[in-house]
Formats: structure tokens, C-alpha cells, sequence
């Protein structure tokens, strides 16, 4: 296996980065998952603009998107295989151990591993913590998973393979890496960006191709709703076939499964819709 690491590909045995690393030390950096079938990024476009609204809100340089391009390329061409998690990382660089950057600059790593195709649906709980909407780093996909990983663990320990979080005024907010969308009398609605969520590439697909609506939903909603379903990279479309304690029997349901569908045919045709 071979990554790319200081412009340029490296075994994966031994690239290495520096242990001053801000990414390390702070968590101070940023990332993308990118789904890849068949050596082929997926929205490629998308999650680059989102890398540098995300470098732009953790105030680190703009990434060069033509080097993630080569990057992203010579990874895929180095590691053939049928589909993979494509992960871009990007960090604040070596730097003091404190908060205060370094003058090193960033740190871009790009590294490639196997998947498998998701389960048509899956099992989700709710947790005690929350996401905080007004929060620094609300929006931006930074490497401070530590909140993502004590859900996540939780989420597992309950046989789910998602956790679901309200945010600080008791609105459905999101998942661990993961949107929400639920399904209320034919409608499909999904927390809106002002809840704290992700702006999740898929998500963004997903309303575009259904005409899904974005509602302040209260978390309660999961207890309710008629059908509940996953948006995110690896997952595509998922549909949720328990909740807690609630099973939703069928799932996925009519319009969860059309969903499914739509995703499916327009991500195929197009494996890079930047929009209009």
C-alpha cells in the first residue's frame, strides 16, 4: 500500500509524520472521506470545496486543489481495488505543543483503504450529549472526532452502527459522520445547517435529487416518524430499521427505497455532480 505524504507517494510502513504534528498534538486539522469505485473518486469537486471552507473556518492556508487531484490520483492508480475509502487529510503542520501554530505550514496526507457496500439498513441510537450549534467548529469537518468516537462506541455497545445527537436547544441534529432525514406523511424532511449539522455532500445530493425539505425537527421526531434513513459518503442511503428501542418494520419503507433508488441511478451517471 502506498499514501501520499509530502507531495509525493510513500510506503505506507514508512511515511511518517512528525510527532510536533498540530493534527496530532491539538487536533488541529481538517478532512474528507471520499467514496472511490473502481479507482474512481465520487464528488470529488464537492469535498474539496468543502475541505476549504473548512480549512478557511479553522483559519489554516487554502488547500491547492490541483496537488489533492494528484494526489487523490496517484493513490487510486497505486492501491487498485473495488471500492475504497479515500481519505484527505489536512493539518495545521508541525508546531509548538500548545495551541500557537508553527511556521512549518500544513500537512497534507492522502491514504486509501478497502470497503465493503453497506447493509440496505441499519440500527441507530440516540445519545445523552449534544451537538452545539453555535459552537467554533460547528460545520467544519475537523479531526476533533473525539466527541464522534465515545458515541460511536456507545452506538456499538448497543448493537447500532450510528449515533444520533440533538443539539443544545432538543433538535434532531445529526450523526457521528452521518445527516438524518426522516419521512412524515409521504414528506421527506432533514435537520437544516442552522441545527449544527454537517453539510454533508450526500445530504447536499440527496435533497437536490428528492426535493427534500430542511425543518427544525425536535429529536422526538425519531419516535414518530414514518420512515428514517442515513445520508453519508460510504453509506449513501441507508435506512434505519431501528431506533432505540423502536423497530420500523419493512425498512426501508416506500419512500426510503425510492430514495435509495434515485441516489443510486444519478450518482452512477454522474460520479461528479458539482450542481448548478
Amino acid at each position: 500500500m502506498k499514501l501520499w505524504l509530502d507531495g509525493g507517494l510513500q510506503d505506507i510502513e514508512a511515511a511518517r509524520v512528525s510527532v510536533f504534528d498540530h493534527g496530532l498534538t491539538v487536533g488541529d486539522g481538517i478532512f474528507e472521506t471520499v467514496k472511490a469505485a473502481d479507482g474512481k473518486p465520487f464528488a470529488l469537486t464537492r469535498h474539496l470545496d468543502r475541505l476549504t471552507r473548512s480549512a478557511r473556518g479553522l483559519g489554516l492556508p487554502d488547500p491547492d486543489h490541483d496537488e489533492v487531484r494528484r494526489a487523490c490520483a496517484a493513490v487510486l492508480e497505486a492501491n487498485p481495488m473495488p471500492l475504497g475509502r479515500l481519505r484527505i487529510t489536512y493539518t495545521g503542520g508541525h508546531g509548538p505543543l500548545g495551541s500557537d501554530r508553527g511556521e512549518h505550514g500544513p500537512t497534507l496526507v492522502v491514504a486509501l483503504g478497502e470497503t465493503s457496500r453497506r447493509p440496505d439498513s441499519t440500527a441507530v441510537v440516540t445519545v445523552p450529549w449534544t451537538r452545539n450549534e453555535r459552537g467554533a467548529l460547528t460545520g467544519l469537518k475537523t479531526t476533533s472526532y473525539a466527541e464522534n468516537v465515545v458515541a460511536l462506541a456507545c452506538a456499538r455497545q448497543q448493537g447500532a452502527s450510528e449515533a444520533l445527537f440533538g443539539n443544545t436547544v432538543g433538535q434532531l441534529c445529526e450523526g457521528t459522520g452521518s445527516n438524518v432525514f426522516v419521512v412524515l406523511d409521504g414528506e421527506i424532511h432533514t435537520p437544516p445547517l442552522a441545527s449544527g449539522c454537517l453539510a454533508g455532500i450526500t445530504r447536499a445530493l440527496t435533497i437536490e435529487w428528492t426535493g427534500a425539505k430542511e425543518t427544525d425537527l425536535p429529536l422526538e421526531v425519531l419516535q414518530r416518524a414514518d420512515e428514517i434513513f442515513l445520508t453519508s459518503t460510504l453509506r449513501d442511503v441507508q435506512a434505519v430499521h431501528r431506533v432505540d428501542d423502536r423497530i420500523l418494520s419493512g425498512a426501508p419503507g416506500p419512500v426510503t427505497a425510492k430514495a435509495m433508488r434515485i441516489f443510486d441511478e444519478r450518482s452512477r451517471a454522474d460520479v461528479d455532480p458539482i450542481g448548478n
